[in-house]
């Protein structure tokens, strides 16, 4: 999967940013491929848990969390997202 200059590769269960390889725990990896798999599908945090954690219960907070930190190993500025975005009140979704 791309997008300008993120990549991952699912089969070496690695991700680079500009060529450069990026320190992603297998987590924040498998919620990444989620969403640049279904590009502009803006996804609920409940969803997210239950499509990457495999959780029907949970804490949602967890989302935010992996999703912020992915943000910050991902994006060239955390603060203002461009490929991992909020949809108010609804969740994220990942832009190309």
């Amino acid at each position: 999967l791309r997008a300008g200059d993120l990549e991952l590769d699912m089969v070496a269960h690695e991700a680079r940013r500009a060529g450069r390889p990026l320190a992603l725990t297998a987590r924040e990896l498998d919620l990444l491929a989620h969403l640049m798999a279904h590009p502009r599908q803006a996804f609920t945090r409940q969803e997210l848990l239950r499509t990457v954690w495999g959780y029907d219960v949970g804490d949602t907070a967890t989302v935010t969390v992996h999703v912020q930190r992915l943000r910050e190993k991902t994006e060239h500025d955390p603060r203002a997202p461009r490929h991992l975005v909020t949809v108010r009140g609804v969740g994220y979704r990942f832009d190309p």
